[in-house]
């Protein structure tokens, strides 16, 4: 999320994504970083001036429960949040979503930009301990492991750490990986062709660090409860209650404990609005969303402010589950029925602005150019009802019938009811002959629903792992992890894997391919609809200073964050 994104006040704590994994106004996120160059930041920071008071204890909100805290396992941004918070790769994001040292004191890279290596400073783990260039070796090999199904361990890793994707394959075996532990502070990266935004990539979740012999001590307990989570980052979690909430507290073993100040943060999950302006007033938290209802009563609260990341909300459509949607025109009708206006003024109200393409504003800029990728492309992305009306009945010719049922997944909260509610309402507005039957599901269970790709449409959602282009448009390649919906087409396929392969050291003709590979995707094919950009409306306690939200990454980051007296 890049190329300046406007700090807008604040951090923002909401369900992605996607993202990594899709969801609708729950963020889910892909969360991610690379390309550093073209970092920026959106980040905002509430103020780092000033000093701490005696009680360094918080308390936040979260939409949904952990899926899990297992960093080979992780797919959602609330894992991502957590696990950001208590584990630590090679490197961390500061407040201008720079990459600043975690495990790693220092790297070089080969010239041929094949073979990374990186020097580790002293650190131990929560159960003392010390964090070692096995540790990577380890966690890396279990996430392409093929009997740990990881999601992400492939999706990240493959094609990217040498031998990665055969070993996911079961073609290779795990000692075969491109990461060795030439000793216990050197860790030795083999990659299988240069990757620009690599070193940014280990930031993500899947890239952290895990103790062989405390995983295997817990065996399928580890990560499920408290006391089977271990740390190697600022915090260790300490109290976890399913569907109500978790603690984390500062670990007094991180290796730069004495920066941080906060002693415990408490998660509440809360997955109504209302509720959490109602804790908020009455000082039982001290950070809450804000829905349209709310946001002008709060506006000229000094606890308000909005924050902006490049999370993407957008339609996938299953072209295998549900007949019509194998249909473009059927496709390209949905795309054109939603007045994506309308929705982020009215129903969301939050700062959330349409979107026009897959690539969101403000994230990555043209190489050697202030020129953001969305100018540079241009709108791919209209309401238009009467295209929407022409293609929705040449796709009804095609099928053969003049009525359509589809079936729209999404998450169960407050406000992904209300868009999920505006969806429907546009589409059977402007669409003769549609049924949308909403199909609202918990947070958890939609992240599986999409994996296992059972949906016929789903809200999703989308954010980025790294900082580069290809964080969103690597997505929709043949058969990928993210793909889960049936699309497929050799030419994208083509496009993407030049753009990371022939011209992956050409920056102008790599960002100048994914132009071209955005265009097919959405123009040509509408293989998925972009909505809308996200921006969260929040209170956040004015005395809370030095947390802020990155382009990638978890949204909040606490390490440097205190309550001023």
């Amino acid at each position: 999320m890049r190329k300046h994104l406007l700090v807008l006040m604040a951090l923002m704590f909401a369900l992605f994504l996607a993202a990594c994994s899709g969801g609708d106004s729950e963020t889910s996120t892909d969360t991610g970083e690379e390309n550093t160059d073209e970092t920026s930041e959106e980040t905002t920071e509430q103020s780092d001036e000033g000093e701490a008071s005696g009680n360094q204890e918080i308390t936040v909100t979260a939409k949904s429960e952990i899926p899990s805290m297992d960093p080979s396992l992780i797919t959602d941004s609330v894992g991502f949040q957590w696990a950001g918070e208590t584990y630590e790769g090679l490197y961390r994001l500061d407040e201008n979503s720079q990459l600043v040292d975690g495990m790693a004191e220092s790297s070089e890279v080969s010239e041929d930009g094949l073979t990374w290596t990186f020097k580790l400073r002293d650190a131990e783990w929560s159960n003392g301990d010390p964090v070692t260039a096995h540790d990577f070796v380890y966690a890396w090999r279990r996430a392409v492991d093929p009997e740990v199904g990881s999601e992400y361990g492939p999706y990240f890793l493959g094609g990217i750490i040498k031998n990665a994707q055969a070993i996911s394959d079961g073609e290779a075996e795990l000692e075969d990986l491109g990461a060795t532990a030439k000793d216990d502070k050197t860790l030795v990266v083999e990659l299988e062709k240069p990757v620009p935004y690599f070193k940014s990539m280990t930031v993500f979740i899947t890239f952290m660090p895990l103790n062989q012999k405390y995983v295997e001590e817990q065996g399928d307990k580890f990560a499920t409860e408290a006391e089977y989570t271990i740390s190697n980052g600022p915090f260790q979690m300490t109290e976890w209650n399913h569907g109500e909430g978790w603690t984390v507290e500062k670990s007094d073993t991180y290796w730069d404990a004495d920066t941080v100040q906060l002693e415990t943060i408490n998660a509440k999950v809360i997955k109504e609005v209302s509720t959490g302006v109602n804790l908020y007033d009455t000082g039982e938290i001290d950070q809450t969303e804000l829905n349209a209802e709310f946001v002008d009563q709060y506006r000229t609260s000094d606890a308000f402010n909005v924050a902006e990341k490049p999370y993407l909300y957008f339609f996938k459509f299953n072209q295998e589950n549900n007949e019509a949607l194998a249909n473009a025109d059927i496709r390209k009708a949905i795309s054109y029925a939603i007045d994506r206006q309308s929705l982020v003024d009215v129903i969301l109200n939050d700062g959330s602005v349409p979107a026009e393409g897959y690539v969101p504003s403000n994230f990555v800029s043209m190489p050697d150019s202030d020129q953001d990728f969305r100018e540079a492309q241009g709108p791919l992305v209209e309401y238009n009802v009467e295209k929407a009306k022409e293609h929705w009945q040449k796709g009804l010719e095609a099928l053969g019938t003049d009525s359509v049922e589809i079936e729209l997944l999404g998450d169960d909260t407050g406000t992904s009811k209300d868009v999920l509610a505006y969806y429907k309402n546009q589409l059977e507005e402007n669409l003769e002959g549609v049924t949308i039957n909403l199909m609202e599901v918990p947070f958890k269970e939609r992240v599986r629903r999409d994996n296992e790709g059972e949906f016929e449409m789903e809200a999703a959602t989308w954010g980025p792992d790294y900082v580069d282009p290809n964080t969103y448009l690597n997505m929709y390649l043949t058969d990928g992890q993210n793909n889960n919906m049936g699309y497929s087409s050799e030419e994208y396929d083509a496009l993407i894997e030049k753009a990371n392969g022939e011209y992956a050291q050409e920056p102008e003709k790599r960002y100048e391919t994914f132009l071209e590979a955005e265009r097919l995707l959405l123009e040509e094919d509408q293989a998925v609809a972009p909505i809308y950009q996200d921006a969260k409306a929040q209170l956040f306690r004015p005395s809370i200073k030095g947390v802020f939200t990155t382009a990638t990454g978890p949204e909040f980051e606490f390490k440097w964050a205190y309550v001023e007296e």
